[in-house]
């Protein structure tokens, strides 16, 4: 580097008459201001404003199709079995137009608006279409929606509390997973009081059908009898629950899930249903 750069340029001025023309002078701008960029108007013409798209991702609308889940549908989309136009798509982040005609596996796609029903569910409805002797928690929220939505996990018919409907596959396999970070809150009742040695034990950690279940917290009820307890965990299985107690001798009466995921009873009677908050919405697909 060139020494010369670095040199000061000499004033012919006197000291007093520099000293006197640095005072009547502006004060200098503050440090932050010196480094501020220029302020761009939003209507400058050298700056090209943004062309809102309607097009979607392919493997997007798939998903919001409620056929399969992104990933799944890169699968589809690799294998040559999605068409768009009647053409094959291969190509991953391929975007479908508005009027696109997309056939997935021999099948045209309507892709359907993401819905989100929070049913407070009562006894005597179970999530299983097997089981024809015990009526289905469809029929609860039935009118809800025009959409095919699907519970999220499932629930036997003498578990109550808290159940998620949507038709959203991505949120529906995000939270089936076993090692999903979405807790939940079950009050159990049991049919005798919960010893304090055993509530320290499951708090330490159970062993089912050889593997280790953490629970997050367990305690009795505040002014409740030392058979209602609370209980935290992540598993999706709600049998799970009743197998930890049942592994220390305890028969269990009751089982309300009064938490999942963020969501609460609050304002929402045993038998009903809400809809999600578009808040609720972002904080289950960011948990």
């Amino acid at each position: 580097m060139n020494n010369s750069n670095k040199k000061r340029p000499s004033s012919s001025k006197p000291n007093s008459e520099r000293k006197k023309s640095a005072s009547s002078s502006k004060p200098a701008m503050p440090k932050r201001a010196q480094n501020r960029k220029p302020v761009v108007k939003k209507d400058s013409p050298n700056i090209p404003k943004p062309i809102k798209s309607d097009e979607i991702r392919l493997n997007k609308y798939i998903s919001n199709s409620g056929a399969c889940s992104r990933r799944d549908a890169d699968i589809y989309i690799q294998s040559g079995n999605v068409k768009v136009n009647g053409i094959a798509i291969t190509e991953m982040g391929y975007k479908v137009k508005p009027g696109d005609v997309v056939n997935f596996d021999g099948a045209v796609l309507t892709p359907e608006k993401k819905e989100y029903i929070l049913l407070n569910k009562p006894k005597n409805f179970t999530t299983s279409v097997e089981e024809v002797e015990h009526r289905n928690v469809s029929e609860l929220i039935k009118g809800a929606s025009i959409a095919s939505l699907s519970p999220i996990g499932r629930m036997d018919k003498n578990t109550t509390g808290l159940l998620l409907f949507t038709n959203d596959t991505d949120i529906i396999r995000k939270f089936s997973l076993p090692n999903q970070k979405s807790a939940k809150i079950y009050q159990v009742t049991l049919d005798k009081n919960l010893k304090f040695e055993d509530l320290e034990k499951i708090q330490s950690g159970v062993t089912l059908d050889g593997h280790r279940l953490y629970v997050d917290e367990i305690s009795y009820i505040e002014n409740e009898a030392k058979n209602e307890i609370g209980i935290k965990l992540r598993t999706p299985n709600v049998k799970v629950v009743r197998a930890i107690f049942e592994n220390f001798k305890y028969t269990v009466i009751k089982v309300d899930r009064v938490a999942f995921a963020g969501l609460t009873k609050k304002n929402l009677p045993r038998g009903n249903w809400r809809a999600l908050t578009e808040q609720e919405i972002i904080n289950i697909k960011n948990m």
